[in-house]
């Protein structure tokens, strides 16, 4: 079997996992995992602009895997997913489609300043984290449509379904609690991938043997990371992506900064 493809495959299981936990569709670590892991195995090398291709399309598994497993326990929200995911969706369908025109640098750039943000959310304190969520289950949908248009753009720019940005957008501005927030963020971000990955597609940016090999990993991490997802205490969950987020921020800087 190939190398490359054998290294795919775990490094979608490795996404899966993530993003089933941590309600994101992967594409926060599969990118710095996609650029550095198969050059130190030896297994070749892609480019930034394939390694945009690849984790949008890994992104649309794991959040398929991930968004059934998650409603089975009624954590995924419809209003949410329906309002949000389709703004997302048309958002960062534009931002894959333009981004064929955008320096590897500057996709670099835009993904590191876009953690960062995400992190700051997370960390800062919050004493209204787990609101009641009740049987009205209202929010600001002019606020969260507003967000998502600029996450989805952004994200479908340099290759990200978003969901590393969504979250924290889900859990702070919107005040959704984390269960709901990690379950339908991936019904929204499912929609984002789906159109990242065509406008990707339709510009060649998806090298289809790494993809499909991820994609294999990523539907299997998926309900395994759901599994894990609801056996950890909610604040465990908010720790753990805030310090996946900026750490992947942190190493991306480091290298820009190294390598010019």
């Amino acid at each position: 079997m190939d190398p490359l493809l054998v290294v795919c495959l775990g490094l979608g299981l490795v996404g899966g996992v993530i993003a089933g936990t941590l309600g994101i569709g992967g594409g926060i670590v599969m990118a710095p995992l996609l650029l550095y892991v198969p050059p130190l195995v030896h297994a070749g090398s892609f480019d930034m602009r394939s390694v945009a291709g690849l984790t949008m399309f890994q992104s649309l598994a794991a959040t398929a895997s991930g968004v059934l497993a998650h409603r089975r326990r009624r954590c995924v929200d419809g209003s949410l997913v329906v309002w949000l995911g389709s703004t997302a969706a048309i958002a960062t369908f534009v931002g894959a489609y333009l981004s064929r025109w955008a320096s590897s640098r500057t996709l670099l750039l835009l993904f590191t300043m876009l953690a960062l943000v995400a992190a700051v959310l997370l960390l800062a304190p919050d004493p209204h984290a787990e609101r009641d969520w009740g049987e009205e289950r209202q929010w600001n949908r002019r606020l969260g449509v507003a967000c998502l248009a600029a996450v989805g753009l952004l994200g479908g720019l340099v290759g990200q379904s978003g969901a590393f940005i969504i979250v924290p957008i889900l859990l702070r501005v919107l005040k959704i609690p984390t269960r709901v927030a990690l379950g339908s963020s991936l019904g929204i971000v499912f929609l984002a991938a789906l159109a990242g990955v065509a406008g990707k597609a339709a510009t060649a940016q998806i090298p289809p043997g790494p993809a499909l090999g991820l994609a294999a990993g990523a539907v299997i991490g998926g309900q395994v990371g759901a599994l894990i997802s609801h056996r950890l205490p909610t604040a465990a969950l908010r720790t753990g992506l805030a310090v996946l987020v900026l750490g992947t921020a942190v190493r991306i800087w480091a290298d820009l900064l190294t390598h010019g």
